[in-house]
């Protein structure tokens, strides 16, 4: 039986000389293997894009429609999600999640059969199914962040964090081989129900194995409780089941909440030119063969697989050395500066064996400071983890909806190079907000109650619950 919270607490407090156990990095590893599969569900369709559209006659127009249906169901319920993750737990959330997620995976293979297409055609069955896709995994982000919250103490938030980027840095540079072996073997269908069934196995094993909080989860010992809330009260590690609603009213009045989820929208643009039209431009822009084409277009996941962890230890030693403020703040502004140097550097080059790992690294030094916005969102309200995270995603895809059209404009009216160079300048403004975030302000009304002193004790000096 899992050990109660208040028997975890007592262990912890008794200073157990057993060395800690490593459950909580076993945690962070299925955040990873979550999103990996999230990674090998959403790009999947668009190595089928070509069968698919052969099969049943699509122009590239009403492929564009499918593509795009998944971005749209994703991006519309992020807020859902997170609500959802708060209010259920992540554990419970992302089980329901990937469930979801799997099974239209999976029936994005009979679309074009499904009693649906009968009334709306192949197009509007694939439609449906893909938006359905993205209404599943819009969850997943969120509530992955929630369970970072609980696991990881307020040291290591940005390490926890960047478990998620790095399954998209994984997920990305696996899926396109992967996938394309199995299509030419098995067709595009198999790829479909493989995946689908890959999903169910995953969400069985993430209920079986992953807990909210490491005082429910049977392998934690007191030792590794200890560590874990070293810097988090088990007290403050989040009310799941707590059935309150996230307080909107003082997210939406928060300075540092509008800079944070608009520097994600600035975030967000950039990165979905290397999602969209990355290998289209290796291969029409630098002349790249197909084959050449397809292993540079996995650089930029390599990059943020190595560089987003690298990103989570960087922002948590950063916040402990200057405070949570300039913390985060320094670790957003060398990742999102860099990143923006290098694409513009890269655009401009004209040797491709020097610009396309520039351009590459770019990416992953995106990601190097996408982890600080998600563990800005613990930072900012530990209670409402998963809600703050689904707004804040959720203005990071309305940038990647805006950037392949955007890009496309730019590249078509005055060329590739001004449209990445615009991707640098936007990439410069996600850093430029982020002098308008206050890590250190928690949202939380018992963090700001324990900030103000009791009335009637002049002797107390406040202080941050969070640093």
């Amino acid at each position: 039986m899992p050990q109660t919270a208040a028997t975890a607490e007592e262990g912890a407090r008794a200073g157990s000389t057993a060395r800690p156990t490593w459950v909580h990095w076993r945690i962070m590893g299925c955040i990873t293997l979550v999103v990996m599969l999230t990674y090998l569900d959403r790009l999947n369709i668009g190595i089928a894009g070509k069968y698919i559209q052969d099969e049943f006659s699509l122009s590239a127009q009403t492929l564009g429609w499918v593509f795009s249906a998944f971005l749209l169901g994703y991006a519309l319920f992020q807020i859902p999600g997170g609500w959802l993750g708060d209010r259920w737990g992540g554990r419970n959330t992302l089980t329901l999640s990937i469930l979801w997620w799997s099974v239209f995976t999976a029936l994005t293979a009979f679309a074009p059969r499904l009693p649906l297409a009968a009334w709306v055609g192949v197009t509007g069955s694939l439609v449906t199914v893909r938006f359905l896709v993205g209404v599943g995994e819009a969850a997943s982000s969120p509530g992955a962040n929630k369970v970072v919250s609980g696991w990881m103490g307020s040291g290591h938030r940005a390490i926890g964090s960047s478990f998620t980027i790095l399954g998209i840095g994984l997920g990305g540079a696996i899926t396109p081989p992967a996938i394309a072996w199995m299509m030419q073997r098995w067709g595009w269908r198999s790829s479909f129900v493989a995946c689908g069934a890959l999903g169910i196995l995953i969400a069985i094993f993430w209920h079986w194995y992953v807990r909210n909080r490491p005082e429910e989860h049977r392998g934690v010992n007191p030792a590794e409780l200890e560590r874990i809330r070293a810097s988090a009260p088990a007290h403050s590690a989040l009310g799941e089941g707590k059935r309150a609603n996230p307080p909107w009213g003082k997210m939406l009045s928060s300075v540092s909440v509008w800079a944070l989820v608009l520097g994600y929208f600035c975030q967000g643009y950039p990165i979905y030119i290397y999602h969209t039209w990355f290998f289209i431009y290796l291969v029409k822009v630098r002349h790249l063969t197909i084959t050449q084409g397809g292993f540079w277009d996995a650089t930029p996941y390599i990059a943020i697989a190595i560089l987003a962890p690298l990103g989570g230890w960087f922002s948590d030693r950063a916040s402990r050395k200057w405070g949570k403020k300039r913390g985060r703040q320094s670790a957003v502004w060398l990742g999102m500066f860099s990143s923006a140097a290098l694409i513009w550097i890269g655009s401009g080059i004209g040797s491709r064996a020097l610009a396309i790992p520039l351009l590459a690294l770019g990416g992953g030094l995106n990601m190097f400071a996408a982890t600080t916005f998600w563990a800005a969102c613990i930072d900012l309200t530990q209670e409402f983890t998963a809600s703050l995270s689904g707004l804040m995603n959720t203005f990071g895809n309305l940038g990647g909806w805006l950037s392949p059209i955007l890009t496309a404009y730019l590249a078509t009216r005055f060329g590739w190079r001004t449209a990445l160079d615009f991707a640098a300048v936007v990439t410069v403004a996600s850093g430029l907000f982020w002098f308008l975030v206050d890590a250190s302000q928690s949202l939380d009304a018992r963090d700001v109650r324990a900030a103000v002193p009791a009335a009637g004790s002049p002797g107390t000096r406040s202080t941050r619950s969070s640093e």
